[in-house]
């Protein structure tokens, strides 16, 4: 007969839950390593300018347009529904603001993130995990070590060119949320581009402004460091890349979770 396992004792999920801490740790700090060479002026040099353009143009410029059409399609779908819906409960002058406070400050960011991670960022820490296994088996074979600077030449350029990809579509997506939302309320007539101007300023009040500013720095630090800092200085795993891809995914989430219900509670109840 099989015995069947019983519940994990203390002291194994006390060492779970060391390990689990432990690598969190690591991760982070070489996430805060990365982040200082990505804001260092050495990163920019002639050296390793063209890694840090090439990245940057990879990332960037194909997802841009898809995700710019995507965004714009979901944009025309859910301005239409809210305007519809407004008006038919009298609510018209409330509109815009709805609008804009949802789509712009609350789903583009977190979309934005979501789809450069899911394209670009978690597929890139993949393949540097891939690199970093075969970097290390060529130093066993050569029996020296490799002189070059990995983290500078591979990771450091992967990281900046995913945050800059998530500022590049949050940025575009807005301007084209906006523009959609006065084509669905105004049409292409020129007379409510100053009550339109002026309740667009009135959500973009300071406080909301900044709000907007740091949850788009979060969500782009999360998604650009985190797949590279845990495919770089994570511990070693032998899992297969699929199912490194799908636990980085899984604690990616988790952090894009945890900044959104952060920008929640401060734009709702600060």
């Amino acid at each position: 007969m099989v015995a069947l396992a019983g519940p994990p004792s203390a002291t194994s999920l006390a060492a779970m839950l060391k390990h689990r801490v432990f690598a969190w740790w690591r991760v982070t700090h070489f996430g805060a390593a990365l982040l200082a060479l990505a804001l260092s002026p050495s990163t920019y040099s002639k050296r390793h300018r063209a890694a840090v353009a090439r990245h940057l143009v990879l990332d960037t410029a194909p997802n841009l347009a898809w995700f710019t059409v995507l965004s714009t399609l979901i944009s025309l779908v859910l301005i239409r529904i809210v305007v519809v819906t407004a008006a038919s409960y009298g609510l018209s002058q409330f509109a815009v603001q709805m609008v804009v406070r949802v789509l712009v400050l609350e789903l583009i960011p977190t979309t934005g993130a979501l789809f450069v991670a899911l394209r670009c960022t978690i597929p890139r820490g993949a393949e540097l995990a891939e690199w970093r296994v075969a970097r290390h088996r060529m130093i066993a074979a050569a029996g020296h070590t490799v002189l070059d600077d990995p983290v500078r030449d591979e990771v450091v350029p992967r990281a900046v060119a995913g945050i800059f990809a998530v500022w590049t579509l949050v940025a575009v997506s807005g301007v084209v949320a906006l523009v959609v939302a006065y084509l669905v309320v105004y049409g292409f007539a020129s007379g409510g581009l100053v009550d339109y101007t002026r309740t667009v300023g009135q959500v973009f009040e300071p406080d909301l402004s900044l709000l907007f500013v740091l949850k788009t720095l979060f969500l782009s630090l999360g998604v650009g460091i985190i797949p590279m800092a845990w495919a770089w200085g994570g511990p070693p795993t032998r899992r297969s890349a699929a199912g490194r891809e799908l636990q980085v995914l899984v604690r990616l989430f988790v952090v894009i979770l945890l900044i959104e219900v952060a920008s929640l509670m401060g734009s709702y109840y600060g």
